[in-house]
């Protein structure tokens, strides 16, 4: 499966200038440009110059930025070969990842979150013969669980969400960052990544081989889901939560392509320092 990048350099401005606060005048004068050439970039157009000024004031990385606009830089992360698939489902224009994740000894299976339509995750089910146990939330917004409903008719299973996010879909039970699951035989740690949603949660499986974090919107390749709730946790969080991991651990996101922790050290211009 070959997915584009979620964000372009214009959707990383706009999220690093909403989240710190600062309107058109502010930043540009802060850079040195003129209104005009900052808000030509956030219509996506490129200017190099204009991206080196503005990108210090946004704490992102203007090499890093550069590249992207440039499309230098797509992700090369594969899957596991057994026990994991992903779900890219339909969101309107757009589209939003379902993952399933399974013990291949013993195929017990856990679903993190439901995307929007439950029949391909039910396929993907059937195809590979799975035992759902559970499904596991990132976080509560729509694209995320619009398919629960449908996924757990067929599956009566439990549902788990942070206990910080203010819903709780299909009789979710809440947890607390810390608690720790298994899928089959496979051990799972839930972190926060805080931020994008209020209980934001990002799970760590370790599987035979490889180990993947499902992270929700809290991290893309190459940007990040936005500080809806707050900006500053956002980044904090995710650096706690998921740039302490090794290198080579997949990030598996919300929206756009698999990614690896060691990918997003090196191209991820919200994380210079992760």
């Amino acid at each position: 499966m070959h997915l584009t990048l979620e964000d372009e350099v214009s959707d990383i401005l706009g999220k690093a200038q909403t989240g710190l606060g600062l309107s058109t005048e502010n930043l540009a004068d802060r850079a040195g440009i003129s209104r005009e050439a900052l808000r030509a970039l956030r219509q996506g157009e490129r200017d190099d110059a204009a991206l080196e000024k503005v990108a210090p004031h946004l704490g992102l990385d203007p090499a890093r930025l550069k590249a992207l606009a440039a499309g230098d830089w797509q992700p090369t992360a594969q899957p596991p070969s057994e026990g994991f698939a992903m779900l890219n489902l339909p969101f309107g224009a757009y589209s939003v990842n379902a993952y399933l994740v399974w013990d291949p000894a013993n195929r017990s299976a856990a679903c993190f979150d439901a995307g929007t339509k439950a029949g391909p995750i039910l396929e993907v089910i059937d195809q590979h013969d799975l035992k759902l146990e559970t499904v596991f939330l990132t976080h509560t917004h729509g694209d995320h669980i619009e398919g629960l409903a449908d996924l757990l008719k067929a599956h009566d299973v439990p549902v788990w969400v942070g206990e910080g996010e203010p819903k709780a879909p299909g009789g979710a039970r809440r947890l607390a960052p810390g608690k720790a699951f298994r899928i089959g035989g496979l051990p799972v740690e839930t972190r926060l990544t805080r931020g994008h949603a209020e209980g934001g949660i990002t799970y760590v499986v370790k599987g035979p081989g490889w180990t993947v974090a499902v992270v929700g919107d809290a991290v893309f390749a190459g940007s990040v889901g936005g500080g809806m709730v707050s900006y500053a946790d956002a980044l904090e969080t995710a650096r706690k939560a998921i740039f302490t991991l090794p290198d080579d651990v997949l990030i598996a996101p919300g929206h756009g392509p698999l990614t690896t922790v060691g990918e997003e050290r090196r191209h991820n211009p919200f994380f210079p320092s992760a």
